[in-house]
């Protein structure tokens, strides 16, 4: 059974467990390779981290996963979530880099608006951004301009720039995990298979007049990725939500039950997993454009 995780409270706590002087208690930029031993233990953390490693150390579990830590592997870590590595007994010297940011760092900027639309925060393990040299050389550029700002003597503006540059470092993050998603094109399209597939079978074993239609966090859940990866692979490939993608299978499947007219309309919105018939007939006027006793006529005029 695993050992409960530790929890950092704090970026200065964190600091003295590595060995590293606190420039500032809110944000701290972190050379790992200078960092003392340490031994294996699983953390989580009551700030965001983003780690950069650059060298293979080990099995690490995050959350219930493993992941062999490759060079320039990127993984983003949001408040309360769990990294650590398997206690083996050893101690072993850490290689690359970490940022810790607290959310109070961010109060009032226009990062703290915008924080929500990182949602690779939220993405699993085996979906962390592997980089290339390019994007490497830009990441650490970034944090030397915020370590730049750390060793600077505070003024008016210090907040403003070391926020601004962690905005642009996960700004880049972003236009890095989209290129990830292009060069996995292969990956990405037998996923798109797998998502049709998971919804024909959920459909095929009528569990819609029992439980309802299938949740995005389900189907990410069947295809084996974090509901916030899942979501977004889908968006970028198609341009469409994964709820999209599944409201269109369900009204489509609607539209052949309308036309063989064996059943009532409210019967239909039961059957596909609709609670109140008057919540079908408003997606399928949104989706179709027509209410569906509009379109039961239209097919039968034609």
């Amino acid at each position: 059974m695993a050992e409960k995780p530790s929890h950092i409270t704090t970026i200065a706590e964190y600091n003295d467990m590595l060995g590293i002087e606190t420039l500032h208690p809110l944000v701290s930029v972190i050379d790992l390779s200078r960092s003392r031993r340490l031994r294996h233990q699983r953390l989580t953390f009551s700030f965001y981290t983003i780690f950069l490693k650059e060298s293979f150390c080990g099995d690490i579990l995050y959350g219930r996963g493993k992941y062999d830590y490759q060079k320039g592997t990127v993984v983003c870590l949001a408040p309360g979530q769990v990294i650590g590595i398997e206690d083996n007994g050893e101690e072993f010297q850490p290689q690359g880099w970490a940022l810790c940011f607290d959310p109070e760092l961010i109060r009032g900027t226009s990062l703290a608006k915008r924080i929500n639309e990182y949602s690779y925060f939220s993405y699993n393990v085996n979906e962390a951004l592997h980089l290339s040299q390019r994007e490497r050389e830009i990441f650490v550029d970034c944090l030397d301009k915020i370590s730049l700002e750390l060793n600077h003597a505070i003024d008016r503006l210090s907040k403003r720039l070391i926020a601004t540059n962690i905005e642009l470092l996960l700004d880049y993050c972003l236009r890095f995990y989209e290129r990830q998603f292009i060069t996995r094109e292969v990956v990405n399209s037998d996923l798109l298979s797998r998502f049709e597939s998971t919804i024909d079978s959920y459909i095929h074993s009528n569990r819609l007049s029992t439980e309802g239609l299938p949740t995005v966090k389900w189907c990410a859940s069947e295809l084996c990725l974090s509901p916030n990866y899942f979501g977004d692979l889908i968006k970028k490939e198609t341009g469409k939500t994964a709820k999209e993608h599944i409201q269109n299978r369900i009204i489509a499947l609607a539209k052949d039950r309308l036309i063989a007219r064996d059943k009532s309309i409210s019967q239909i919105a039961y059957e596909l997993g609709f609670q109140y018939p008057q919540h079908f007939t408003r997606l399928f006027k949104n989706i179709a454009g027509v209410t569906p006793n509009e379109y039961r006529n239209t097919s039968d005029a034609i």
